[in-house]
C-alpha cells in the first residue's frame, strides 16, 4: 500500500539563519563601539558619571542606527525581489521564446539532454507563475524574501546592540573613577569578545581560536585608539577638560 509523503514539520533554516546572523551584527557593535567610547572618554574626564551618561547615550543612539539600518536592509531586499518578480512576468508576457531559450540555457547547464530539456521547458513554462518562479530562483538567484523580516531584525539588531554595550559600560556604575572603570571594563569586554568570538566562528564553521582572538583584536585595537586620541587632545588642553 501507497504512503503520501508527508512533511511532519516546517523548515525554518533561513529564519534561524537571518535572526543568528542579525544577533552577531549587533553584538559585535555593540561589545566594541561603547567600549571604545567609554576607553575613550576614561582618557579624558575624571568623573565616571560622564562615562556612563555619555555610554548610555551612545547605546541608544546606535542601538536605533542599527536597528534602523536592519529595517531598511530587509525593505530593500523585499523591494528588490518585487521590482524583479515583476519584470520576470513582463518578460514571459512580452517576449516568451526568448525566456523559454532561457530556461533551456539554464537545464543545459545542469547537464540535462535536449530531449529531456524540451520536455520539462514544455512543462515548466505551461503556467506562468511557476515559470516565472523558475526564473526568479535559478536565472537571478532570488529567493522570496519574509516581508516581516524587516522588523524583526530591527529589533534583534537593536536588543542585540544594548546587551552588548551594557556589558562594558557595566564596570563604571561600581567603580569610582573612569580609570578603575576602564581597567574592569576592558577585562570584562575581553573575555565576552574571546568567548563571542569563539562561539560566532564555531557557529559560522570558521577557526574558533582564530576568530576568537580576532575579534578580541578588533575590539582592543578600537579601544586603544579611542583613549590614544583622548590623551592626546587632553595633552593640547583642546577641550579645557
Amino acid at each position: 500500500m501507497a504512503h503520501p509523503h508527508i512533511h511532519p514539520h516546517d523548515e525554518n533554516h533561513l529564519s534561524s539563519s537571518a535572526v543568528l546572523q542579525d544577533i552577531v551584527i549587533g553584538l559585535a557593535d555593540g561589545l566594541t563601539v561603547p567600549f571604545a567610547l567609554a576607553a575613550g572618554l576614561s582618557g579624558a574626564v575624571n568623573s565616571s558619571g560622564l562615562v556612563i551618561t555619555a555610554g548610555l547615550a551612545e547605546i541608544v543612539a546606535g542601538s536605533i542606527a542599527m536597528g534602523l539600518g536592519g529595517y531598511l536592509a530587509g525593505r530593500t531586499e523585499v523591494e528588490h525581489y518585487d521590482s524583479e518578480l515583476k519584470r520576470e512576468y513582463a518578460e514571459v508576457a512580452t517576449v516568451p521564446e526568448v525566456e523559454r531559450a532561457e530556461v533551456d540555457d539554464l537545464l543545459a547547464e545542469i547537464g540535462l539532454s535536449e530531449s529531456t530539456r524540451a520536455l520539462a521547458v514544455h512543462e515548466l513554462t505551461a503556467d506562468p507563475d511557476q515559470w516565472v518562479r523558475f526564473m526568479m530562483k535559478y536565472e537571478l538567484g532570488l529567493e522570496k524574501p519574509d516581508p516581516r523580516q524587516a522588523p524583526k531584525s530591527a529589533y534583534t539588531i537593536a536588543g542585540a546592540y544594548v546587551v552588548g554595550g551594557l556589558i562594558p559600560l557595566s564596570a563604571y556604575f561600581f567603580t569610582p573613577t573612569p580609570a578603575e572603570g576602564l581597567v574592569w571594563s576592558a577585562l570584562i569586554t575581553l573575555v565576552c569578545l574571546l568567548i563571542f568570538g569563539y562561539l560566532r566562528s564555531r557557529l559560522t564553521g570558521q577557526p574558533p581560536v582564530w576568530g576568537a582572538l580576532k575579534m578580541a583584536g578588533v575590539g582592543s585595537l578600537a579601544a586603544g585608539a579611542a583613549y590614544g586620541v583622548a590623551r592626546l587632545i587632553v595633552g593640547w588642553d583642546f577641550l579645557g577638560l
